[in-house]
């Protein structure tokens, strides 16, 4: 944990040195990033600025904190928001009942300034991913996971890390950052964040990918799978999302698709390996019969594909 007197970076140092540096080192890590997202995660390392990410449910936004962890060679530290997320749990809390024990071991006659002083030192603070992240003497990613699950109070606490990169604390006084943190924040949009807190960040806008971009990511995580059969996987999930579902297939669920229809040996995606693997990319029971419905029929002929 940094003195309180010291100064937080004002920018990431070192780091990668152009735009396509980081995208071939996240091509390296299994992450296949678009032109913004090369481009903003380049000028986060840069500028030290949190990147705030938002787009639907399983188009790649943790992915992309955990593969730029890996490529940079920090540890990842995620903190996942939930409805009713608080302080305590986000930033510090102190070890109630080490203290207790500590009070109850000083001799009869101590003065209360004197157990005061000793029982709230660093050695009775429990660090959650917040500090964590902030008091690391290593550089870290710090992963703030669905930040629209939270309230616009928490966002409100969440300026002073974000903006200084420093947690106040009544007993100790501010714990700043030795080392600057990557900082990124995940939203589903399920709800408008604070202007306030946008202001403190740069924007990226994640969404389904093309049709090519989503083929390469599946051929890059399944390999053995034939070309055509990939293809035709990638035609069909563009087909689901077109629907008005619960929730649309995931980038993750088209690859477990593919690892399912390659242990399968699938040579096709016809109508019937459609209802028997459809399970996998379709997950609440009222969005199966849709599906069943609109796309199964469109496939009782084999597809010709090139």
């Amino acid at each position: 944990m940094s003195a309180p007197n010291a100064k937080p970076h004002a920018a990431v140092s070192g780091g990668p040195e152009s735009i396509d540096a980081v995208r071939e080192g996240l091509r390296g890590v299994g992450y296949l990033p678009g032109e913004s997202t090369a481009l903003v995660s380049f000028l986060a390392t840069k500028l030290g600025k949190p990147v705030l990410v938002e787009g639907p449910a399983g188009v790649g936004k943790t992915e992309l904190a955990k593969a730029l962890a890996a490529y940079l060679g920090r540890e990842l530290v995620r903190l996942q928001c939930y409805e009713g997320l608080d302080e305590a749990k986000a930033l510090y809390e102190w070890n109630y009942r080490k203290q207790l024990l500590r009070i109850q071991a000083e001799a009869s006659g101590t003065g209360w300034d004197a157990v005061q002083d000793d029982i709230f030192g660093e050695e009775f603070l429990l660090a959650r991913p917040l500090m964590s992240a902030i008091a690391s003497e290593q550089p870290v990613v710090l992963l703030i996971d669905e930040i629209d699950k939270t309230d616009q109070e928490f966002e409100a606490m969440l300026l002073e890390v974000l903006s200084d990169f420093q947690i106040s604390i009544p007993e100790l006084g501010p714990v700043r950052s030795k080392t600057h943190p990557i900082v990124l924040l995940t939203s589903n949009n399920s709800r408008e964040l604070t202007e306030a807190l946008k202001r403190r960040c740069l924007y990226l806008w994640l969404d389904y990918p093309a049709l090519e971009h989503e083929l390469e990511i599946v051929r890059l995580h399944a390999p053995e799978l034939e070309q055509t059969v990939a293809r035709r996987l990638v035609e069909v999930i563009g087909m689901v999302r077109e629907l008005d579902l619960k929730k649309p297939p995931s980038i993750a669920e088209s690859i477990d698709w593919a690892r399912a229809l390659l242990l399968l040996g699938a040579q096709e995606i016809d109508s019937e390996t459609f209802a028997e693997t459809m399970s996998v990319i379709v997950k609440h029971r009222a969005d199966m019969d849709v599906v069943a419905e609109r796309v199964g029929l469109k496939l009782t002929a084999p597809a010709d594909v090139s």
